[in-house]
């Protein structure tokens, strides 16, 4: 099992657009058994997916041990995909987690669910906590939307240092340019200093996806932002093969 955190310290960057585009590519474009775990409490991946808001604030039981993921799943409308939506509860979920003193508590329950799905995306809060903390822990590999400016590039290397000093092996970082027009002359900037990182532009069909509540691929196929989410998510399966590989060329 992968877990592939879509994390940024700051609001507003594309991230729950990108971590429900994600989790679609991953059940409908690989075939996998996908998982979008929603961990912040406006529960925007819930919205994208057009479920129900939950009944009962659950969420932050989940990780008290009160209930059961499996519980708390639901099916999206796409084959192969589950989300683990959010509530209000999750406001709380920092300051338990302290009280908890159990660092890896995400961690193990992300393994709790290896035997039903094979990639959990986590749609991460916009803040450094315990939360965003034991989320660096947990994952394989994480995601940094970057909307090209210099305040983004600031961000990023706040994310990478909240890595460093939060885990003993830190996952790989992969970021994203996001929201990407390519009229703007500092965008165009931002896509010739960083050639190798993969970008999602600025376009009505991105935008339209809270509006359809559909993941892009699903109402637009052909458009150059399904395009762009799917050779994204092939880009995060090179890596988990590369992390793979590693992995098993190390000895035991």
């Amino acid at each position: 099992m992968a877990v592939i955190a879509v994390y940024s310290p700051k609001g507003g960057v594309g991230k729950t657009t990108i971590a429900t585009n994600l989790g679609w590519c991953a059940a409908q474009r690989a075939g996998h058994r996908a998982l979008l775990w929603d961990l912040d409490p406006s529960d925007g991946a819930g919205f994208m997916f057009a479920l129900d808001a939950p009944r009962k604030r659950q969420a932050r039981s989940l990780f008290a041990g009160d209930i059961s993921a499996h519980t708390l799943i639901q099916p999206s409308s796409y084959a192969r995909l589950d989300l683990l939506p959010a509530d209000s509860s999750l406001r709380e979920l920092d300051a338990m987690l302290l009280r908890m003193g159990q660092r890896h508590r995400l961690a193990t329950l992300a393994r709790q669910l290896e035997r039903s799905h094979n990639r959990v995306i986590l749609d991460c809060p916009p803040m450094f906590n315990e939360l965003s903390a034991q989320v660096m822990r947990a994952a394989s590999l994480v995601i940094v939307p970057l909307p090209p400016s210099p305040l983004s590039a600031r961000a990023f290397a706040f994310v990478a240092e909240e890595i460093r000093r939060n885990t003993k092996r830190p996952p790989p970082i992969l970021p994203v340019l996001s929201m990407i027009d390519r009229r703007r002359s500092l965008h165009l900037e931002a896509l010739a200093a960083n050639p190798a990182w993969p970008s999602i532009p600025m376009m009505s069909a991105v935008e339209q996806c809270a509006v359809h509540r559909r993941p892009v691929g699903a109402f637009a196929p052909h458009s150059s932002a399904a395009l762009a989410f799917a050779r994204l998510w092939d880009g995060i399966e090179r890596k988990l093969a590369q992390l793979a590989a590693r992995d098993a060329a190390q000895p035991a």
